[in-house]
């Protein structure tokens, strides 16, 4: 009896790690973005710039402006710290 209760703790186990890993988007593996690239502070959803397909998400508007003098320089620090971007809507 104890076997059997342990081989079906184990598919229910099985399942559930299954389940889990086949319903996460490829596309959207590592973290959300919630600093802005530019100074470091907690992003304003309204302030955004959509580069190369990509939506970069912003503090402030300065640092929109600032971001178009080095956008592959920002888009790298983003990618060192993990962070994956959205993409534009409507974009594949």
């Amino acid at each position: 009896m104890k076997r059997l209760l342990a081989i079906i703790g184990m598919v229910v186990a099985l399942a559930f790690v299954a389940t889990t890993v086949l319903a996460a988007d490829p596309g959207t593996s590592g973290k959300a973005q919630t600093i802005c690239p530019v100074m470091g502070g907690k992003i304003d959803k309204k302030v955004y710039t959509d580069y190369q397909g990509k939506r970069v998400y912003f503090c402030c508007s300065q640092c929109q402006k600032d971001f178009q003098k080095d956008p592959d320089g920002y888009l790298k620090k983003l990618e060192e710290e993990g962070v994956t971007l959205e993409k534009v809507p409507g974009t594949n």
